[in-house]
Parts: C-alpha cells; structure tokens; sequence
C-alpha cells in the first residue's frame, strides 16, 4: 500500500500543475478532492482555505447576503452553473431545498460532510469559494463570488460558519459504487398497472422502490408505451432544436447530495470535443457526450396531463440529467415539446 501523501506533497503538486482543476489533479494523485483543498489550511501559497460548517441548516440560510453568485452542481458527467442569489430556504428531514427565481436545488444532508471557505489568489485576481463535499470527498455544490457579489458579506459569514478543527488532514470513506439497473421482471403487469394510475412524478420513485427496482431498471423493463430508448447521439440535435425553437425547459442535474435545477431557455449551445455545452449569460451546462449511454423519453401521468423527459444515464447506470418542458403559459399544453421529443431516433439494436 502506498504511502499517504502529506499535506506539503499535495501542496507542492497543486503549485506544480496549476493548469488541473483541483477534480482532474486530485484523480490523478489518487485523492479524494475535499482532500486535495484540506491540504492547503495553513499554506502560504497564495490559497486561504478554512475549514467551515457544511450542514445546509447552518449554511443555506446565510447565503442571500451574499447577493448574486454562481453556483455550481455536478457529477462525472455533467456540470450545471447557475447565476442569481440563493433566497428561501426549506429545511428537511430527509430532503431539503433553496427556491428563488434563478437558484433552485434539492438537497439531501446526510450526504453533506465537509465545507471549505476558500481565497484563492489567480490571474484574474482574488477568487472567492464555498465548496461542499460527501463522506468521500467528492463535490456536492460549489458556490463562486462575482465582481457583482457582496465581498463585504464574506469576512463575516465565514467567520460564523468557522469550525474549531481547522486540520489540514481529512479522513475520507470509500467511494460508493453507482447503483445499477434493478429490474424485478416478474412485476412488470403491475409496474404497467401502477404507473397509469400516477397522478404526479414524485410518485414514481416510490413505486419502482415498493417493487424492488430503481430508475433505471423501471425504465429499461417498462418499454412502451411509457418508454422510449433514445439513440444518445441525438442529444445535440434536441439541445440544438431547443435552442432554436425557443422552448423552455426544467432541466436537473446532480449528485447523491444536491440537485440543481435550470428554468429557462437553452439558447447558446456549443459543442467543443466531447462536451456539449449550453454558453448562456446566466446557465452553463457542460455534459461529456461520449458518456451517454442509454438515453429515454419518458412519459409519466399527472393531473395536469402527462409529463413527458429527456433523461439520460452513464455506463454504469447513474443519472446524468433529466429534462421536462417547461410551460410558457397556464394554457400552454407544451405541444411544441411534445414535438421535439417525439421527432427524436430511436436506438436501433
């Protein structure tokens, strides 16, 4: 077994790449990145990092004095930024949330772990972080200060949200493996059955998971009429003919700890090597291609008629995003929509 690195080896191998996203050079040294960033409390290397509460009750509620930032949620294959200023906050139990106009998330606390406050001298000039990590180290929601945030606000939050131990060293837990497809084939009448009678989408998961399956394994064994594998290659061309129709969508992306959520329009989308990027003023979307593996349209009954996705998911079976239309309208029926998922290929096998 290899020897840990220290905390001066991890510094000295972020001063020697500084080109690598912290994601890229922590992967590549073969630790978590919450580990990556701990490393550097207590440096002298132009990077203030301060070890910070991380549960979202402490955390969320100070955010508005913040004003307007980019936040930030990802996972392997997609990333998700959005600009506005974090405003209500739901506390939860199980699930809690932050609704606003532009900043709207779920998120699941027992999955948040560590935070850090981070000052980070570059190029450009002082950066400003709150960074949110899992049991593992990996990233749940990071959130960057702009030219038009409240800088006056971030001396005074972090000092609220500082913890005692301000350790450079971080135990991590192993990575959990993504759950793959879980089919039960000998529920598949009564999955059908179940499913006509949905009256809402939040139902959904409860009904997979009462018969023994999850998202994808439901998916996979549901077929038509309710599903439709997608050839993944089409997804440039939906996120090409959204643009150009001017369609509104809701478009989600997480992790195990955090979902974000874009309303709006998809209207500057630029491909670039293997990512497929939407360019807006205020959304950012990246998603690597080339890792769209099985891709559906998905039709779920609800009282206000059927909700009809886009949502595609890894090799291994994780979901990378999901995407509903979004009405313009109370009367909009989301015809047009409709149309553009519809006119998409089938997966020829």
């Amino acid at each position: 077994m290899n020897k840990p690195l220290s905390a001066a080896e991890i510094r000295a191998a972020k001063s020697a790449n500084t080109d690598k996203r912290d994601r890229d050079l922590a992967a590549a040294l073969g630790i978590s990145e919450a580990e990556l960033i701990a490393a550097h409390i207590g440096g002298t290397d132009g990077m203030k990092v301060t070890r910070i509460a991380y549960h979202p009750d402490e955390v969320m509620p100070r955010l508005t004095s913040l004003g307007e930032v980019m936040s930030l949620t990802r996972n392997a294959s997609c990333v998700h930024e959005r600009v506005g200023t974090f405003e209500e906050y739901k506390s939860g139990q199980h699930a809690s949330m932050v609704l606003g106009k532009e900043i709207d998330t779920r998120i699941f606390p027992k999955h948040w772990a560590f935070g850090f406050a981070i000052e980070n001298e570059t190029a450009k000039g002082l950066r400003r972080t709150l960074q949110f990590f899992d049991q593992a180290g990996d990233a749940l929601q990071k959130i960057f200060l702009r030219e038009t945030s409240n800088h006056e606000a971030w001396k005074p939050l972090v000092e609220v949200l500082t913890l005692e131990d301000q350790s450079p060293e971080l135990a991590v837990e192993e990575r959990q493996p993504t759950e793959g497809a879980k089919i039960n084939a000998d529920k598949r009448e009564i999955l059908i059955d179940e499913w006509q009678k949905m009256t809402d989408t939040h139902q959904f998961n409860r009904l997979a998971a009462k018969l023994g399956m999850n998202r994808l394994g439901a998916y996979r064994l549901a077929g038509a009429p309710f599903v439709r594998r997608i050839d993944p290659a089409a997804v440039e061309t939906f996120l090409n003919v959204t643009s150009e129709a001017g369609q509104k969508v809701v478009l989600f992306v997480g992790n195990r700890g955090n979902i974000q959520i874009h309303w709006g329009t998809l209207d500057n989308i630029k491909p670039m090597g293997p990512w497929l990027n939407v360019l807006d003023p205020r959304f950012n979307l990246h998603l690597r291609g080339d890792h769209l593996a099985e891709v559906y349209v998905v039709e779920k009954p609800t009282k206000r008629g059927p909700a009809i996705s886009l949502e595609a998911f890894d090799a291994e079976g994780g979901l990378i995003f999901q995407c509903f239309g979004q009405r313009k309208s109370e009367a909009d029926d989301l015809a047009q929509w409709h149309g553009i998922l519809a006119d998409l290929p089938e997966l020829v096998q």
